[in-house]
């Protein structure tokens, strides 16, 4: 199982390699393990679907809204000169969760996998269910972690 673990005293340009051992879950729509080998770390806080103004993204919309988060996710990322290729691990937060919305969020996401350049499988994510984020028109938040050399 260990096998498949890329060699980290390999020379890589990439601060990280993202990889799904034999043993775990499969198909994902996620790699479950990041390995980094950089030494800044960038943590992009909660993004949610709004535009820069405070104004409202997809209210309503779980596909609209994951599609928004993203965007800014993207544009966090950038302003740390990362990008989606650099990030270790993902954490998604949505309210009222049920396994009948994985639709609809797997729909957000791909409809901004090539404008953003999201690796596929995404990196290592977790998709946490809550109750309520802080506006009741929020439906997802994201972090991001990342790792430059």
């Amino acid at each position: 199982m260990l096998d498949q673990m890329p060699d980290p005293r390999e020379e890589t340009e990439m601060t990280v390699t993202r990889f799904s051992p034999e043993g775990l879950l499969r198909p994902t729509p996620y790699h479950h393990v990041a390995v980094g080998t950089g030494s800044r770390h960038v943590h992009v806080s909660g993004q949610i679907a709004r535009h820069a103004d405070g104004t409202p993204v997809a209210p309503g919309d779980l596909a609209g809204q994951v599609a928004q988060v993203l965007r800014n996710t993207a544009v966090g990322l950038a302003g740390a000169g990362a990008t989606f290729d650099d990030v270790l691990r993902l954490t998604f937060y949505v309210t009222h969760w049920s396994p009948e919305r994985v639709g609809a969020f797997m729909e957000g996401v791909e409809a901004v996998t090539e404008e953003l350049g999201l690796p596929t499988p995404l990196p290592p994510s977790s998709l946490i269910g809550v109750e309520y984020l802080f506006e009741p028109d929020v439906l997802v938040e994201v972090e991001a972690t990342a790792l430059l050399d």
